[in-house]
């Protein structure tokens, strides 16, 4: 299959999940010294892994969990952020202007800082009361850190048991996935291309709810507009029927995705809409596809990582019907802006 390697898949996962100890030491150290709130600091793809994250928190505890966004805490600040707040924060570089302004200036809160950096000895590792090094897998890092606040909250009794299920079948069933997505897949980049050859001028729609909320955002923006170029607009599908339902017609490209968490019926009424209006609309349920070895129950947890590997598979084939390495960049980091 193209550009997928099954074993380093595996492997990528795996890895992420073992860091769970050093995960616990670190938020169990914060639970024990006390905190006023937990924070996500994020720009971008970071910022939309933060919003997941909050909707996974807000479904199962009270803790107060926000996410404030690098460039807004810059101009407008948040006095909430104080010396008892935690703040989390993912980078892959660990060198996004942006970031690296916000974390200065978090520091001076003395607010205890928590980052995942993809890369060692960064500019933001100075920053970091505690910094663990890994790359890529995002969002399991900030469930993993929001799982033991609150399994530490006393709202995550069955956490143990959880994480065993994880660490046991998540990464192959991840990789399984991606394989069974791939032919489908395939066929969507095609259509895809055809389309936008006849209709070069027209915006995609994408569509996600709760914990797939901030992955659809991401998607749009940081996929499709900034590594493949193609016009997109991304919106909530609690906000669907508040004026972006009037836009859609029968030509109208939609991709809607489903997943399996609180939020999941919000989804499946656009579902039960879009075929009343539109012949060109794709759903994506993470339901479709089997994870073996975890039970029905935890699914609602991991769906956005379900989704997240059929968006792998739609990537590499985009990538490849487009004639467009995603790797590349007309304006980001190319001057100052």
């Amino acid at each position: 299959m193209l550009n997928l390697d099954v074993e380093r898949q595996v492997m990528s996962v795996t890895g992420a999940l073992e860091l769970r100890p050093r995960i616990e030491a670190v938020v169990d150290q914060f639970c024990q010294n006390g905190y006023d709130a937990v924070f996500i600091m994020g720009i971008g793809g970071t910022w939309a892994s933060g919003l997941q994250t909050q909707a996974h928190v807000k479904a199962r505890s009270a803790i107060p969990f926000e996410i404030e966004h690098a460039a807004e805490y810059l101009t407008t600040g948040n006095r909430r952020i104080t010396d008892r707040s935690i703040v989390l924060f993912s980078s892959v570089t660990g060198t996004t202007e942006e970031m690296v302004q916000a974390l200065r200036k978090v520091k001076q809160t003395g607010a205890r800082i928590l980052g995942f950096i993809d890369l060692e000895h960064t500019a933001l590792e100075e920053f970091c009361d505690y910094c663990i090094s890994y790359p890529k897998n995002e969002q399991l890092k900030f469930f993993m850190t929001a799982d033991r606040f609150l399994y530490q909250a006393g709202d995550f009794p069955d956490y143990d048991t959880y994480y065993e299920e994880m660490e046991a079948h998540l990464p192959q069933a991840l990789a399984e996935v991606e394989k069974a997505a791939d032919e489908w897949a395939q066929e969507f980049a095609a259509d895809k291309y055809r389309y936008c050859l006849e209709n070069p001028h027209m915006p995609h729609y994408f569509i996600g709810s709760g914990t797939q909320w901030g992955a659809t955002y991401s998607y749009a923006m940081c996929y499709w507009e900034e590594q493949l170029w193609l016009r997109t607009k991304s919106i909530s599908a609690a906000e669907f029927f508040h004026g972006t339902l009037e836009i859609i017609d029968a030509q109208t490209p939609v991709v809607l995705y489903i997943g399996e968490d609180a939020q999941r019926p919000l989804a499946e009424r656009v579902a039960r809409f879009l075929p009343k209006v539109c012949r060109n609309y794709t759903v994506i349920d993470s339901k479709n596809y089997e994870l073996k070895g975890i039970r029905e129950e935890y699914r609602g947890s991991v769906s956005h990582l379900i989704l997240r590997a059929v968006n792998n598979r739609i990537d590499a084939h985009m990538e490849r019907e487009f004639c467009h390495p995603m790797g590349i960049r007309r304006y980001y980091r190319q001057f100052d802006y």
